[in-house]
């Protein structure tokens, strides 16, 4: 029986206090040395661990599941012209071709059709046209098309604005994000931001953990901008997530629907896993089992609130998540409001790092 507590469909509902200090703008010196918090979902209780510890905490036969998706170098410097001020541009993806982009702007100042911008490399954009809202997208045209090679070459890591702000105050260690804002088994598609739960991975723990006879899978969910856009509704049901694209290969579907007919565990390592798995199982019917899985391109822009029937994730690793988010209202479905916002208490207490760069929780 859920408690009526854990129910709770108002944003207000999904809030904590987190001093600042706590948002971890650099990744840890090494990857994988963060710290672990363990919910076992049925006992309601806490372990306070290390991520080298994990292999403790899965079994043989367990199937892990990962994103192996890549992050594009999407964000680009700009100038606006004439003026001359900074401006940032985020490409969310190309619309006819690769010369006009629906984009988020960056920039101190709201803008009107027609403004020009110039890139670092003297190529010049111009907006076309800007959604009236708060985060709103815009379309940008550029004169040239901006492809794989212009981005190697002038994007850069689009990370999270929280992050940049404060690199701004703080600009050290800024090389370190080609490598360490992409997963080590990164090799899919192409995300607007990392699957940061998998960020603390080395090649090391999975083979250890193949060796303890974990099973591991992969799919691909392009994760985009929508994920991290924030909750404007009071009443969490209105709140609309942006579509995402997931792929789930044949492999994938076969060891899934193995793991659930052997009843083994199905371990998602982090939120895009959990939501394309799901999003997959409901589309594949309404039945106890999910045998109807098939592999094949998906969309899917299912946004997991409180009550919730989960069909095929049986456990989760992940970050922890901001206050009033839609990642932190699913992580509550997944494991009960008032558990979560009791363990991010906690967490917060004992100076786990938190958002993408912070230490990482497990839930069983």
């Amino acid at each position: 029986m859920i408690p009526l507590n854990d129910l709770s469909m108002h944003l207000a509902d999904y809030d904590f206090d987190l001093p600042g200090e706590l948002i971890a703008a650099f990744p840890s010196e090494k990857r994988g040395d963060d710290r672990l918090l363990v919910l076992d979902r049925n006992r309601a209780e806490l372990a306070h661990r290390h991520f080298s510890d994990l292999p403790a905490f899965l079994r043989a036969g367990d199937l892990l599941v990962l994103n192996d998706v890549k992050v594009r170098r999407a964000r680009l410097r700009a100038r606006k012209s004439p003026g001359g001020g900074a401006a940032a541009v985020l490409l969310i993806k190309p619309t006819a071709d690769e010369t006009l982009w629906e984009c988020l702007l960056d920039t101190h100042r709201r803008l009107r059709p027609g403004q020009m911008f110039l890139l670092a490399d003297g190529t010049q954009a111009e907006l076309v046209s800007r959604e009236n809202k708060p985060g709103g997208s815009a379309l940008i045209r550029f004169e040239r098309a901006i492809d794989s090679d212009f981005l190697d070459r002038y994007g850069e890591v689009p990370l999270p604005p929280y992050i940049l702000k404060r690199r701004m105050e703080d600009p050290a260690h800024t090389a370190q994000d080609d490598e360490r804002y992409q997963t080590v088994y990164a090799d899919q598609g192409t995300a607007l931001a990392a699957p940061t739960a998998g960020l603390h991975f080395t090649q090391e723990m999975l083979a250890r953990l193949e060796q303890a006879g974990v099973r591991l899978a992969r799919l691909t969910l392009d994760v985009g901008w929508g994920t991290f856009a924030p909750i404007r509704t009071e009443d969490i049901r209105r709140h609309q997530m942006h579509a995402e694209t997931f792929e789930l290969s044949p492999q994938l579907v076969r060891e899934v629907i193995s793991a659930k007919q052997e009843a083994r565990r199905v371990v998602a390592v982090g939120t895009t896993v959990v939501r394309a798995l799901e999003s997959a199982a409901a589309q594949a019917g309404t039945a106890p089992t999910i045998n109807a899985l098939r592999a094949g391109r998906y969309a899917t822009d299912l946004f997991i609130i409180p009550g919730y029937h989960f069909r095929a994730v049986d456990a989760l690793i992940t970050n922890f998540h901001t206050p009033r988010s839609s990642l932190l209202v699913l992580v509550s479905a997944f494991a009960g409001r008032e558990r979560i916002l009791a363990a991010y208490t906690e967490a917060a207490a004992q100076g786990y790092r938190f958002f993408s760069y912070g230490d990482a929780m497990l839930m069983v």
